[in-house]
């Protein structure tokens, strides 16, 4: 093997270290201890039974998720019994507002935008427009891409202007599925731009189990202390569900 050869193969090997590692920070590597319909329990016989008796799943929204599962990375989807959950609950209190933060290719998105008026709004906030742009296609064809406004840029940048906009308050439900570490920050500007009333849900509240020993790294520690901190937060009634990667709903009082 000539030099350049070997001077090339030890930067590729570089380069797939670097990824796997960003890989560990941002996702818990154990994604087989949630309890989701696409990851963990797959194959498990209870999950079938509970999805062939209560899953009604638009057409539009089984094209997307099988859509979603061909992609390296479809453990980030919302389990679809969950977006289910949140999407019913949103009907409930007749939401017309709704910020979601952390989009991917957009299935509970396109759950929430089938769900509200035809006047209602969806802000998606993400960082990333190419896994968004997998679910344009399917929103189209639901006939609801006109109810959402997708922003490309720091989801805490969009929370910022909405604040600024004077939209405090306005908000009906709020979805929070995105890095770990601003999750504080994200309920606490998601907690001000929401009515009375209003409800948070908040993914990954169980981390693959990782919150059981939060010392090991920022993610998991971020996620634990906020599980705490709205646990003795007055402003909310909470329920933590083991749905999924566990969810936690924060009800504004």
């Amino acid at each position: 093997m000539n030099k350049l050869a070997i001077i090339g193969t030890a930067a590729l090997g570089v380069t797939f270290a670097a990824g796997v590692l960003i890989g560990r920070k941002c996702f818990p590597s154990d994604v087989g201890n949630t309890f989701k319909s696409h990851v963990g329990a797959k194959n498990d016989p209870l999950m079938k039974y509970l999805l062939d008796h209560s899953l009604r799943e638009h057409p539009v929204l089984t094209k997307l998720r099988m859509c979603t599962l061909q992609e390296p990375r479809a453990f980030m989807m919302v389990a679809c019994e969950q977006s289910q959950l949140m999407a019913n609950l949103a009907k409930l209190i007749k939401a017309k507002k709704v910020i979601e933060i952390g989009v991917y290719t957009g299935y509970n998105l396109l759950n929430m935008a089938l769900v509200i008026p035809e006047d209602g709004k969806v802000v998606g906030c993400d960082i990333s427009e190419d896994y968004a742009n997998i679910g344009r296609p399917y929103w189209k064809e639901a006939e609801v891409e006109h109810k959402i406004d997708l922003r490309i840029k720091p989801a805490l940048e969009t929370l910022d202007e909405l604040l600024k906009a004077g939209e405090a308050g306005t908000f009906d439900f709020a979805f929070i599925d995105a890095d770990k570490i601003n999750y504080s920050e994200y309920y606490e500007k998601c907690l001000q731009l929401l009515r009375k009333g209003g409800i948070i849900a908040l993914d990954n509240v169980l981390w693959g189990k990782r919150v059981l020993n939060p010392v090991k790294d920022p993610s998991t520690q971020s996620i634990h202390q906020l599980n705490e901190r709205i646990f003795r937060d007055t402003r909310v009634n909470i329920s933590m569900l083991t749905v999924g990667d566990g969810l936690t709903l924060a009800f504004k009082l």
